[in-house]
């Protein structure tokens, strides 16, 4: 195992994750903002250099001090050979098994690695799987190949104009984190809402404010160059009002020069037609979460703690090959 410290190593390891997108792009885009200040102070390993077969990232030790804390816990995984990656993965030096914790990849491939581990771990894990997106422009510039084979024009979708003197484009502050956290699937507990206001915080945010000065609408991103936890409001809904924040957003990230992709649920249609008319790119891979609980755990916190760190209400399966769906980076109707 060796940690990858200083720029250039940094950035080396960016230029060969480039190479190999889209299946490493749930690394490359965390890579990508380390390389940018780093602001989550996250860390990346890899099993030799310069000629990884592997590489995690994650947060550093002494970020990780809730062991019930999987939103901090969490790591990102690209392997160019999924099959000889169990060893690597195993060691407590690269993944702290003894915690709550998320592992997250667009390689569905390695879920055969994980599934071994929990097992030899002997812990429990849910298995998300959603369809993966990568934003038309980020497409265009990293993997060009892949608008070749949607057979997508370089145009930008229809963009329509929204009620200016009703809704203001604004950006999201601490305050706002609750909100979000109510209505985000993955979220609605004390420990989901510290990492959102970290991310609100930390990242570049978009919202439309209501009549009532509030958010009505809003698009985040996380530390995985991911935009997601977005939402609207039940009262505003079917008003079109998320395409315009995500094109606001869209924009915005473009001119920073961001990789920008997300996920959606394959059960949620409304949200894949919108990802149809702002000409993102489905890419042929999946976007997948592993959500882990190591069974000492679970039986030293008791039944109601243990309940009150799953994601509003989402029961672990025993079975390791139980696939339960999100619903959208989204994750709400608009």
């Amino acid at each position: 195992m060796l940690y990858l410290q200083g720029p250039q190593m940094l950035q080396m390891l960016e230029k060969s994750l480039r190479k190999c997108l889209p299946e490493s792009l749930k690394v490359y885009g965390t890579v990508f903002h380390m390389n940018q200040g780093n602001p989550f102070k996250l860390k990346a390993l890899v099993d030799k250099w310069p000629d990884f077969n592997t590489v995690v990232v994650r947060p550093q030790e002494q970020e990780m001090t809730d062991d019930l804390d999987h939103y901090t816990n969490t790591y990102q995984i690209y392997s160019k050979e999924p099959k000889n990656c169990q060893e690597f993965l195993g060691s407590p030096e690269v993944i702290n098994w003894k915690q709550h914790l998320q592992i997250q990849s667009s390689q569905s491939n390695l879920d055969e690695v994980i599934e071994n581990l929990v097992a030899v771990k002997l812990g429990q894990v849910k298995r998300t799987q959603c369809l993966l997106y990568m934003i038309f422009q980020t497409a265009k510039k990293l993997v060009p190949s892949l608008l070749d084979a949607e057979k997508l024009s370089p145009s930008r979708g229809t963009h329509s104009s929204t009620n200016q003197e009703m809704f203001k484009l604004s950006s999201l502050d601490v305050t706002h984190a609750a909100l979000v956290n109510k209505f985000w699937h993955f979220g609605g507990n004390e420990r989901s809402q510290r990492f959102i206001e970290r991310c609100i915080q930390t990242f570049p945010t978009f919202c439309l404010l209501g009549p009532e000065g509030t958010p009505v609408s809003w698009t985040l991103m996380d530390q995985t160059g991911e935009l997601r936890m977005a939402g609207t409001v039940p009262e505003y809904r079917r008003r079109n009002l998320i395409f315009h924040v995500i094109y606001a957003q869209i924009q915005a990230l473009e001119e920073l020069g961001f990789p920008m992709y997300s996920h959606v649920d394959r059960a949620n249609h409304t949200m894949q037609r919108l990802a149809v008319k702002i000409q993102n790119v489905r890419l042929p891979g999946a976007w997948n979460q592993w959500q882990y609980v190591p069974l000492r755990t679970q039986d030293s916190v008791g039944g109601s703690q243990l309940r009150a760190q799953k994601d509003r209400g989402n029961v672990f399966s025993v079975s390791y090959k139980a696939v339960n769906h999100c619903r959208f980076f989204i994750c709400v109707s608009a």
